[in-house]
């Protein structure tokens, strides 16, 4: 199956993707560090053949080769304008591409549509926004007419979405929905909205995944069976306040139907404590870096509870948030692996640029597993369109013409 993804950034989505099985045809991003983190792992030992990188910016991209030939669209628009932590101008942020996004559902024709983007765009505040954008993808070949702004536009999809009409491109969209991560074996607490468009004349039904992990399960892990521990070859320390009246109060702790979540101890096992700025024999990207300090609101993550949630920063690495706290109560940076540990990145994928923009790239990614627990479902509801299609071309004696493999690096467009 073919997908085109936007917004690829260092290839947290476009990884997923592939080890589900989604064969890219092209991999769209202007930031030339993150091209060249996507090129740095193209056909090497975590991606099976060469990524069709293009270094460009979205807008005004072509995609006329791939019309109706592409399964999946996939992109994260750039979250900062809807991200608590920016300036929270939504959508009149120049950075808001959300309708490069329903340009691209429009051109390519896509059967299905994946979207992550931060839980902010829920707010109140842009709410009435992110309606908008429900309704656009939707309806992607109703364009805006020149001098419509985004409300009147957004009237005149909502008296289609009453009104029953049909047009000629129409998608069923599922969500949005705020997914905590941590739910699904992301060891962090990273909320992110999902949403997901079928386009309608396919006639199927999405179901979202049930969590795999839980809050619940590790509490039993940790304090009434004491497993994890044991796993770790650590002494059980003095149970927080509570917890034991939870273990002994709550049946469903002992034996829950949900794995632990996943925590910082679990994910850094195996990894050499980083020496300052030095690298570790063997380890890619794991340099020590000094200078970390606890402050106001940033006290670094636990060990033994899912990390706070990684950030990318606007003007370089946050410092207080993308922090490890050890048992003894000091801090240090998170080292580039380990965060790309946190993001579920396999230990070969390497980001070859600068801390700074490797951390930027990290913070800004799509977990892996998430990605790939996303495109696997994906697969399997639309294998059965794949098959019926090449039924019914063979019925007619007709082979199905595959577009060529792709040579050569894509020039900037």
């Amino acid at each position: 199956m073919r997908s085109v993804e936007l917004f690829t950034g260092g290839g947290g989505l476009a990884l997923g993707l592939e080890r589900a099985g989604f064969h890219h045809v092209a991999l769209v991003e202007h930031n030339h560090d993150a091209c060249e983190t996507l090129r740095a792992n193209s056909g090497g030992p975590c991606v099976r053949r060469r990524w069709p990188v293009y270094e460009t910016d979205v807008r005004g991209f072509p995609y006329a080769r791939w019309a109706g030939k592409i399964e999946l669209l996939a992109g994260g628009p750039p979250c900062q304008p809807f991200s608590i932590a920016g300036k929270h101008v939504g959508d009149g942020d120049a950075r808001n591409l959300f309708p490069e996004l329903v340009r691209a559902a429009h051109a390519l024709r896509p059967e299905a549509i994946l979207v992550e983007n931060v839980f902010g765009l829920t707010r109140p505040v842009f709410r009435p926004y992110l309606e908008y954008v429900i309704l656009r993808l939707r309806y992607p070949a109703v364009e805006t007419r020149v001098g419509e702004g985004w409300t009147n536009h957004m009237r005149r999809l909502a008296l289609l979405e009453a009104e029953r009409a049909h047009v000629d491109l129409e998608y069923r969209v599922s969500g949005p929905r705020v997914l905590q991560l941590a739910d699904f074996g992301v060891p962090q607490i990273r909320k992110r909205l999902i949403m997901v468009a079928l386009r309608s004349d396919l006639a199927l039904e999405w179901t979202w995944p049930e969590p795999t992990y839980s809050r619940e399960a590790l509490y039993a892990d940790q304090w009434v069976t004491g497993h994890y521990w044991r796993r770790h070859g650590l002494t059980a320390p003095e149970p927080p306040a509570g917890i034991g009246a939870i273990g002994r109060g709550v049946g469903g702790l002992i034996a829950p139907d949900t794995k632990p979540w996943r925590t910082v101890r679990d994910v850094l096992a195996g990894l050499p404590e980083p020496i300052d700025e030095a690298g570790s024999l063997g380890v890619d990207n794991h340099v020590g870096v000094p200078g970390a300090r606890r402050y106001y609101g940033h006290s670094g993550s636990a060990y033994d509870w899912p990390a706070k949630t990684l950030k990318a920063g606007g003007h370089g690495v946050p410092g207080g948030e993308n922090m490890l706290r050890r048992d003894d109560g000091s801090v240090r940076y998170f080292t580039v692996r380990e965060s790309a540990r946190l993001q579920t990145f396999p230990d070969r994928y390497v980001f070859p640029g600068s801390r700074s923009e490797a951390m930027r790239q990290i913070g800004n990614a799509v977990p892996v597993a998430v990605a790939e627990l996303f495109a696997r479902r994906l697969q399997a509801l639309l294998a059965p369109v794949k098959r019926r299609r090449a039924d019914h071309a063979d019925a007619l004696g007709a082979a199905a013409v595959p577009l060529p493999e792709f040579a050569g690096e894509p020039v900037t467009v």
